[in-house]
């Protein structure tokens, strides 16, 4: 069919409808986030363009192509992945950055990009180039063109010396700890516990007061803090959020006001879009028990000033709470200089694996809290009638760790000191003021958060929106015609999209190991994906 839909127009709608429901039942159920407009390039490149023309021709300027589409087939709203964003419901004081759009065709080259940056720091030598060759996922390629991976805001690639680290323990002393006298569970202990004192090293903390979680470490912490903030938090009492915050940081604190009757109250952003730490300080009052707020904003790349917000909150002596996950992974965090009672960071977004993160609390903090796990390891001593439980952290550490993750992390902080996290932070400070830079240059261009300035540094990511074009259709064609691998979606953060306006962003984060020829190509190749799909207009 779609043969002779080459030949024969009439046969074209046909044609659609059969590649679309191919690609609903093959591609879209499997792998949500595979758009159905992927499965038409790949089934029938030749009819890619005549088939988008008749479906484009009749959608809305903000629309997503894969939104369309399903509405052809009438899929159920239960089975869409992502809904139409609505660009133009975007608050008139936030406008559009808008650029001269030239028009253009989808074979037209991309511009070449204008050198903003002549920084050393940026050039051939940078510590982008030199830390490269210590990641093996990153010298491959796809589709023929060289991957480069900008979702570090989501997790980030790991060096050869985790991997090496994660192998060596299950090939060499892999065994439970804490439990047995042999040689392989002495062993798995020693290195567990020194990668404790790792962490704590990395944030000036005290080895008792680091806590192992696995799965969603600011997920866990909060049901940790439940059991000592539920025994006094009681109706009316505050707890005080950001509107920026993550989900993480946010669906708990509902569990407990649902529980005791507290209130979350949620800090706004300002005109610059960044938290309003004023009206922050305005809102804390001797009713707030508790203050949770991010380090670096995961969409906004924006940093609060959190030995201040600290120091503010202990004023009317509530405790805080530090989702640090952003921060501790690309600057210099030191937990005695920011006074927080509680700071939260995961393994995989600073090199290290997958399943794990620690908790830092202050050890009168930790000493003063039951435990929220049952267990082996978390024990004194058990009785039919009642139990005793070890002190922290083992307390709250509660069944088998996840030891091979804990040594990873551990490995990773290696990795990372070896090279300076000042180091780090100052290369990423470059990095993203040349990011920021160069995607001003691409045609309606909707960027969230701050403008960097000498005051003002933002962190190595930008989320954004280009007029028009729905993030996940920019998001999959970098992915599958340039090799680009960005993040679309609301990044866990739905409740600041709609304080923004919209649905949905496209999202291009940066670590250490990225250099300024990855950005240059993610401009050129957005370029080249706006113009695409400027071309059916």
């Amino acid at each position: 069919m779609l043969k002779s839909a080459t030949k024969c127009p009439e046969h074209v709608g046909h044609a659609i409808c059969c590649v679309l429901a191919v690609s609903v039942l093959d591609t879209l159920l499997p792998c949500p986030m595979h758009p159905i407009a992927v499965s038409i390039f790949t089934v029938c490149p030749t009819l890619h363009k005549v088939i988008f023309q008749s479906l484009l021709a009749s959608i809305s300027p903000y629309y997503s192509v894969q939104e369309k589409m399903m509405d052809v087939l009438n899929i159920p709203s239960s089975l869409r992945i992502i809904k139409p964003n609505p660009i133009s419901s975007i608050p008139t004081n936030r406008t559009f950055r808008t650029l001269t759009f030239a028009s253009a065709s989808a074979s037209a080259p991309a511009p070449a990009p204008a050198p903003l940056s002549t920084d050393p720091k940026l050039g051939p030598q940078s510590l982008g180039h030199l830390t490269r060759p210590d990641f093996p996922i990153l010298h491959q390629e796809l589709n023929g063109k060289r991957l480069v991976y900008l979702d570090n805001g989501a997790t980030s690639q790991k060096p050869t010396a985790v991997l090496k680290a994660l192998q060596n323990y299950y090939e060499a002393y892999n065994s439970n700890v804490h439990r047995g006298i042999h040689y392989l569970s002495a062993k798995a202990t020693d290195e567990y516990e020194l990668a404790r004192q790792k962490v704590a090293n990395f944030i000036n903390a005290e080895c008792r007061e680091i806590v192992f979680f696995i799965r969603s470490v600011v997920n866990n912490s909060p049901n940790l803090y439940n059991y000592q903030v539920c025994f006094y938090l009681t109706r009316n009492w505050q707890v005080i959020l950001t509107v920026a915050e993550h989900h993480s940081a946010i669906v708990p604190w509902q569990f407990v006001a649902q529980k005791t009757g507290a209130v979350l109250k949620f800090v706004s952003l300002t005109e610059d879009e960044v938290p309003d730490v004023e009206k922050l300080r305005e809102m804390l009052s001797r009713k707030t028990k508790l203050l949770v707020v991010h380090h670096v904003s995961n969409v906004l790349a924006s940093v609060l000033p959190i030995d201040q917000i600290v120091s503010w909150a202990h004023d009317v002596g509530a405790k805080v709470l530090v989702d640090a996950c952003q921060s501790v992974p690309h600057m210099v965090v030191d937990v005695k200089n920011l006074d927080a009672d509680f700071l939260v960071a995961s393994s995989h977004k600073m090199c290290g694996p997958t399943g794990i993160g620690f908790l830092y609390g202050k050890r009168e903090l930790l000493s003063a809290m039951p435990p929220f796990l049952g267990g082996g390891e978390m024990i004194s001593d058990v009785y039919f009638d009642h139990s005793t439980y070890a002190e922290p952290p083992s307390r709250f550490e509660a069944g088998t760790p996840a030891i091979g993750e804990a040594i990873g992390l551990g490995a990773a902080i290696d990795y990372l000191s070896d090279i300076g996290m000042q180091k780090i932070h100052d290369y990423e400070v470059e990095l993203a003021n040349y990011l920021y830079d160069r995607l001003l240059t691409v045609p309606n261009v909707r960027i969230y958060g701050p403008a960097p300035s000498r005051t003002i540094n933002r962190a190595a990511l930008c989320s954004f929106n280009v007029e028009d074009v729905h993030p996940t259709d920019i998001a999959t064609f970098l992915d599958q015609q340039h090799s680009v691998a960005i993040r679309s979606g609301h990044h866990c953060a739905q409740p600041l999209h709609r304080y923004l306006g919209v649905n949905a962003s496209a999202r291009a984060s940066l670590h250490f190991y990225n250099t300024k020829d990855d950005v240059d190509d993610f401009i050129r190749a957005l370029h080249d994906t706006i113009s695409f799909f400027a071309s059916f207009k």
